[in-house]
């Protein structure tokens, strides 16, 4: 049995991993552009909607609304739905905080709906397990890039009458049957902020095939203005979620590189997992065979009995075998954040009782969701980038399973 680095052994990787750049020369001629427009205004200027033409054809969807942010695209989808006081919104355990301000900036409920223990994805049996006379829409997180089962999701949203928001924004290009993540329910929701598959620093949009929908889309991130006319009517209460002409010609550039970055990264979590899958103890992230990943990071478990270690002690082993991985993609459910445990919504206001739409207290205890706690309690994460090598994935393969069977073994 090889020693473990940790333990004074051999380090698997001692080279880099592969890096790149995400920015270069095509960034750089598209704002040269903008500026020469001398206008960074969406509305003066060409950039915003070339690039949502450019998404359009890409997702084959006839209307996209640029927004500021991720969270923008999906608060603007929940107020073009009427979601409104006292309703209640189903989301996932296992998502961003960026998922739930929406629900919360429209007097809105947040209900969290646990996870299958593999996908870490909603399932339509546990949403269904959450629908009330309330429910005023579901919010599908596809998370990490794996879609979510959405057949059985569509069928139980069409039975109840309840509309879908599709969370992509760690989705790009994932693929379930054959249909792009994001097309499937009323609206798909994008980030373009620094982290995601690409990036204009901030920024996000938003995709629909329905009309009215994408025209309340718009004026709720303008602040009800229709910049067609000259005089200003807002018809509702709007935020102000605007792109500008600098994220949309560094948007432009970066669509032009997601097929080849999503690909690679598609390549190398599918043989990641293809890698480890045989080892005792530790369980791959699972991809239906009806979907394919992005990939945004790969997150698999371990079962602590079989592996014969805790999750914290794999994580410090992996680690010094000089491959970066963390403890799973969040500490906690996000019902279980300080936001929801103390109450902490608005000042001097009892959320949500005091809504006169609701009336009644909302607890999210420790067990609300049993198999999310349990998935981010076991989970590792590990980084996929476009800009890594054949040769690291075989080595973080390898990595991986020095320390399971060491583990395993002894």
């Amino acid at each position: 049995m090889e020693e473990l680095a940790l333990y004074g052994g051999p380090k698997t990787k001692t080279t880099p991993f592969g890096t790149g750049n995400r920015y270069g020369q095509e960034e750089l001629d598209q704002l040269k552009e903008a500026l020469d427009q001398n206008t960074l205004f969406y509305a003066y200027g060409k950039k915003t909607t070339q690039f949502l033409e450019k998404f359009k054809e890409m997702y084959g969807c006839p209307y996209a609304v640029a927004t500021s942010s991720g969270t923008a695209s999906i608060h603007t989808a929940l107020a073009s739905l009427d979601v409104g006081p006292g309703d209640e919104v189903i989301t996932s355990a296992i998502t961003d905080m960026g998922s739930v301000i929406g629900v919360l900036f429209q007097n809105a409920v947040p209900i969290f709906a646990d996870v299958d223990p593999h996908t870490y994805n909603m399932t339509a049996k546990t949403i269904d397990a959450r629908i009330t006379p309330r429910t005023k829409a579901i919010e599908v997180v596809h998370l990490a890039g794996n879609p979510a089962e959405m057949d059985s999701i569509l069928e139980l949203s069409r039975r109840q009458g309840i509309p879908i928001v599709e969370d992509c924004a760690q989705s790009y290009l994932s693929i379930y049957k054959g249909k792009l993540a994001g097309t499937f329910g009323e609206i798909g929701c994008f980030s373009l902020n620094d982290f995601k598959h690409i990036s204009a620093g901030d920024a996000g949009m938003l995709i629909t095939n329905d009309e009215k929908l994408a025209w309340k889309a718009k004026m709720f991130t303008d602040k009800g203005y229709d910049r067609t006319k000259t005089e200003h009517d807002p018809p509702f209460l709007s935020a102000n979620y605007r792109m500008n002409e600098l994220e949309a010609a560094v948007a432009i550039a970066q669509l032009d590189k997601l097929e080849w970055l999503v690909s690679r990264r598609r390549k190398y979590g599918t043989r990641l997992t293809e890698g480890i899958a045989d080892l005792p103890g530790i369980q791959p992230h699972k991809i239906t065979a009806e979907s394919e990943s992005s990939y945004w990071f790969y997150m698999l478990r371990v079962d602590e009995k079989k592996l014969g270690t805790s999750r914290d002690m794999f994580v410090d082993a992996l680690t010094a075998e000089g491959i970066p991985c963390r403890k799973g993609y969040i500490p906690r459910p996000v019902y279980r954040s300080r936001l929801f445990r103390k109450k902490a919504i608005y000042p001097n206001f009892n959320w949500p009782e005091d809504f006169p739409q609701y009336g009644d207290a909302i607890d999210y205890p420790e067990g609300l969701c049993p198999v999310a706690e349990e998935v981010l309690r076991t989970a590792v994460v590990l980084q996929i980038n476009e800009f890594f090598t054949d040769e690291d994935i075989e080595e973080t393969i390898r990595a991986i399973r020095k320390v399971a069977m060491y583990f395993t073994e002894r």
